[in-house]
C-alpha cells in the first residue's frame, strides 16, 4: 500500500518502515478484534484469525513475477497470478463492427471495474472531452448520464468483454483504474496502460506497473482533459511503453505450467495427502519471543555479561593482590 517499488531511495526507506509498524499496529489493535470475531461467528466456536491462518498448509497467491517485486517466500506459497487471463474470443458483430471502424489508428478500451458503476458528470465530462481529441475509437464501459463532451469515436457500454478487447489486434492502450485482474488481462495481451487509480491496493498496483515502465499514472480527482489526454498520447506514440508491455507478456506466458493448472494440482495434492505439513514452517508454532529469538539473544546477552563479570572480577582480584604485595614490599 506503500506505492513504492524496490529501488529505494533513503526518504522511501524510511516511509517504508513507518507505513510497515503503521499497518501492524492498526491490525493488531484495531482490525484484528472484528476478524476474531467474524472466524468465530462463520465457524461456530471461539478461535482467532491467526490460528486459522496457521493451519493452512498450502497459499495459492493471486499474483507473479511480472507483477510484483521479487521476494523470498516459503515452500507452501505458489504464485498464480493470471490463472483467469486466456486468449481472446471474437466479438460481439456490432462491437466488431465499431472496432474495425477505427483503420489503423486502433482502439482504446477504457474501464473503471465492476464496483464503481458510476462517476460524476464532471469527471465523465472531462473524460471524455479528453477522449473525444484522439484518433483511437474508444470503448467505455460506463453506466451513468451520457457525458455532454462525448465525442463520436466513443461508445459507453454497461458491460462489455475486457478480456476479448484487450486481446484484439487492434487494441492500443488500456485506461484502467488498476484492479488485479484487468492488470492481469492487459500483462498477458501486452496492452500499455493508463492508470486511474481510486481506492485500496490500485494506487499500488499502478506504481508497479508504472515502475516496470508499461503504465501512465493520472489522479483521478486532480485530473484535466490535458492530463488524460497526454497520458494517452504517451502510451500509444512512445514505443517503449508497448516493447515494455509485450516483455511482461511474454513473461507471463512463458511458464512450464499454467497457473490455473497448478492451483488445480495444489487443492487436489492436498486433497491427496490429507495436508502439505512437509512444506509448513516450524515458525507457525513458535511464540512471539521465539519466532525473534529474544530467548536466544537474551541468554547469549546473560552469557556475555556474566564472562564479563567474571573477568573483571578476575581482574579486580588480581590487582589489588599485586597492590598488596607491592606495598608490603615497600615497607620492607
Amino acid at each position: 500500500m506503500s506505492e513504492l517499488s524496490d529501488q529505494m531511495t533513503f526518504m522511501e526507506r524510511v516511509k517504508n518502515m513507518i507505513y510497515m509498524l503503521y499497518f501492524d499496529f492498526w491490525f493488531q489493535t484495531i482490525n484484528l478484534k472484528k476478524w476474531d470475531q467474524f472466524y468465530s461467528e462463520v465457524l461456530g466456536r471461539p478461535t482467532t484469525f491467526y490460528e486459522t491462518m496457521n493451519k493452512a498448509d498450502m497459499w495459492l497467491i493471486r499474483n507473479y513475477w511480472d507483477f510484483d517485486f521479487p521476494r523470498p517466500f516459503l515452500p507452501n506459497f505458489d504464485f498464480i497470478g493470471g490463472h483467469h487471463c486466456k486468449p481472446a474470443k471474437p466479438l460481439p458483430k456490432e462491437m466488431e463492427d465499431f472496432v474495425q471502424s477505427s483503420g489503423e489508428n486502433g482502439i482504446v478500451v477504457f474501464s473503471l471495474g465492476s464496483i464503481v458503476g458510476n462517476i460524476t458528470e464532471e469527471r465523465a465530462n472531462v473524460i471524455a472531452s479528453a477522449l473525444a481529441q484522439i484518433p483511437q475509437k474508444v470503448l467505455w464501459r460506463f453506466d451513468g448520464k451520457k457525458p455532454g463532451t462525448l465525442g463520436p469515436n466513443t461508445r459507453l457500454y454497461k458491460w462489455m468483454p475486457q478480456n476479448d478487447l484487450l486481446g484484439h489486434p487492434k487494441t492500443k492502450a488500456f485506461i484502467t483504474h488498476g484492479g488485479a485482474n484487468g492488470i492481469f488481462e492487459a500483462i498477458y495481451h501486452g496492452v500499455p496502460m493508463v492508470g486511474i487509480p481510486l481506492f485500496a491496493d490500485q494506487p499500488d498496483n499502478i506504481a508497479h506497473m508504472k515502475a516496470k515502465g508499461a503504465a501512465v499514472r493520472v489522479d483521478f480527482n486532480t485530473l484535466s482533459s490535458t492530463d488524460l489526454l497526454s497520458a494517452l498520447k504517451t502510451v500509444i506514440n512512445d514505443p517503449m511503453y508497448k516493447e515494455n508491455a509485450m516483455k511482461l507478456s511474454r513473461i507471463q506466458r512463458d511458464q512450464p505450467v499454467k497457473p490455473l493448472d497448478r492451483a488445480v494440482f495444489w487443492i487436489e495434492f492436498v486433497m491427496r495427502h490429507k495436508g502439505a505439513k512437509h512444506l509448513r514452517v516450524a515458525a507457525h508454532d513458535l511464540t512471539w519471543f521465539q519466532y525473534h529469538s529474544l530467548d536466544v539473544i537474551g541468554f547469549l546477552l546473560a552469557c556475555v555479561a556474566t564472562a564479563t563479570f567474571i573477568f573483571t572480577k578476575c581482574c579486580l582480584f588480581f590487582w589489588r593482590m599485586f597492590a598488596t604485595a607491592g606495598k608490603k614490599e615497600k615497607r620492607e
